[in-house]
């Protein structure tokens, strides 16, 4: 199951065809390799991506990846009991849509939201805390030392120094998830478990909504949310994080609030600026191509359909659609169905 939930969507790389052309001998000599703890990750391949911002990823090798899965399904039920119904990020029947839809709801009830970004959340989570709060919940020795060995050869992140010297906190190199891995991703909430029911609990906040490092408080008090703020930042300095300074402001939640790549009021949403831009830039880079790589068009087309769909933008799948058109690419689409080029000039 682990290294078939690993090939999804990369079956066609070389590296994951490998692996799967040899599947039962690798499989065999992963099983080995851990029971008897001679498992050794190896390095990570690093790229920079620019969404929007610059970012550094890091991706590990497949039988590798391969073994964090298996990790995740261990550990995953494990924590999954502990966490808030309100976290979105990486989890079953979750996601960033269901978080909007919940954010809408509590929209509807309060009158100001104050929207909160963790600057530089992975570079800057700290091993130490996080494997304390691995053995909040994990008691068995081969999980512990397997997730301690996975986090120790985290390859160094960027620098997160400017971050931690207004806290007083020394940067060092025991600190950092590498963006890419699923273990990261899954990680991610169990660094932040203790924060939530901080705030659900402790600050007995009724409208709290996380995903990832991007969360929001409801209230129908401005000042209460400026008190909350401020107790909130003490909180996560015991955690090492700061909050983005310029990303972190009360809005009125009826003046349409940029949330996880939509603008959101309490009752429609629309797809952020920057995004539609971003999108079309990647068409054009795509039709550029000579020849024009109408699968690569296609896969793009489509996984961009469900973002302008739920951001209620009938009017620019419009604008795209017949775009395309001008430009001589020949497409067909289902008012709600995919979209499926055909053929170009």
């Amino acid at each position: 199951m682990a290294a078939k939930n690993a090939t999804r969507g990369r079956q066609f790389n070389a590296p994951v065809a490998g692996f799967n052309f040899r599947l039962e001998r690798e499989l065999l000599k992963l099983q080995q390799e851990l029971e008897d703890m001679s498992y050794q990750p190896g390095p990570y391949t690093t790229f920079r991506i620019h969404d929007p911002k610059a970012r550094m990823i890091s991706a590990a090798p497949f039988r590798d990846r391969v073994v964090h899965h298996a990790l995740c399904n261990v550990i995953e039920p494990v924590f999954e009991k502990t966490f808030i119904f309100d976290s979105f990020a990486n989890r079953k029947g979750k996601g960033a849509q269901r978080a909007i839809e919940r954010y809408q709801y509590y929209a509807r009830k309060y009158q100001y939201v104050l929207k909160c970004d963790v600057r530089k959340f992975f570079p800057s989570l700290d091993h130490s805390i996080l494997k304390a709060a691995f053995r909040w919940k994990i008691q068995c020795p081969e999980t512990l030392w397997l997730s301690d060995l996975i986090l120790d050869n985290s390859n160094l992140q960027e620098s997160v120094t400017d971050v931690l010297r207004p806290l007083g906190l020394p940067d060092h190199d025991r600190r950092g998830l590498p963006i890419g891995n699923l273990t990261s991703q899954f990680w991610a909430n169990v660094y932040m478990n203790r924060f939530d029911h901080f705030v659900k609990e402790t600050l007995q906040v009724p409208g709290y909504i996380r995903y990832v490092d991007d969360f929001v408080l409801f209230s129908k008090d401005k000042v209460q949310l400026a008190h909350l703020l401020e107790e909130i930042k003490a909180y996560l300095a015991t955690l090492r994080l700061v909050l983005h300074p310029t990303k972190t402001h009360i809005h009125h939640t009826k003046s349409g609030v940029p949330f996880l790549g939509y603008r959101v009021w309490p009752d429609y949403r629309i797809a952020k600026k920057e995004r539609v831009r971003r999108f079309r830039r990647h068409i054009s880079l795509v039709l550029m191509q000579k020849p024009t790589n109408y699968q690569l068009l296609e896969q793009a087309l489509n996984s961009w359909l469900g973002h302008i769909r739920f951001g209620q933008a009938g009017r620019l799948e419009y604008q795209v659609f017949w775009g395309l058109r001008d430009k001589g690419v020949n497409v067909l689409v289902h008012p709600r169905g995919s979209w499926r080029v055909l053929m170009g000039n």
